[in-house]
């Protein structure tokens, strides 16, 4: 009765708990996803009417006093769940869309830094905005895989002249 039991705990362990280790990587990251989708979306429309274009020159009736590089970036990791879901993708091929939040989190992301920076530093519209990818190797030791992706945003942020000063 005893060997029953222990084979028993022993299947559990082998099998049970990875399964439990998944469930709850992929309760834990769908949660702190939804949360940062939350605080996204309450940052982008308290930005919402902050000029932000990606024109080469700047607009000629923008009449700038004033110009400097601004920049945001952020790295953004897939959860554990999410990495596995996107290994098993990529054995048959396909759109793996495990990987299509990660990239709007850190595209809308690295946005609003960018944004928050210029507006911090009193500029009123950014100019030639940019967005640069990198992915992030897992350190497993092969160099293989994703571990997550850093996205850059840059831009020229302007002062307009006081003539054409934005109202708060």
């Amino acid at each position: 009765m005893e060997t029953g039991f222990l084979q028993s705990l022993e299947l559990i362990l082998n099998y049970g708990m990875p399964l439990i280790l998944l469930m709850v990587a992929y309760f834990i990251g769908t949660w702190i996803e939804r949360r940062h989708f939350r605080s996204i979306r309450e940052r982008e429309s308290e930005n919402a009417g902050f000029p932000v274009v990606s024109f080469d020159t700047m607009p000629d009736d923008w009449g700038a006093s004033s110009s400097t590089l601004v920049s945001g970036s952020v790295v953004v990791s897939l959860d554990y769940f999410k990495r596995v879901i996107a290994g098993l993708r990529s054995l048959v091929g396909g759109r793996i869309k495990t990987y299509e939040p990660l990239l709007d989190r850190a595209r809308r992301e690295s946005m609003l830094r960018m944004i928050e920076s210029a507006r911090r530093d009193g500029y009123d519209a950014i100019f030639n905005v940019r967005l640069e990818t990198s992915r992030l190797a897992n350190s497993r030791g092969d160099g293989k895989g994703t571990a997550g992706v850093e996205m850059l945003a840059f831009g020229t942020a302007v002062k307009f002249a006081s003539r054409f000063a934005r109202t708060p």
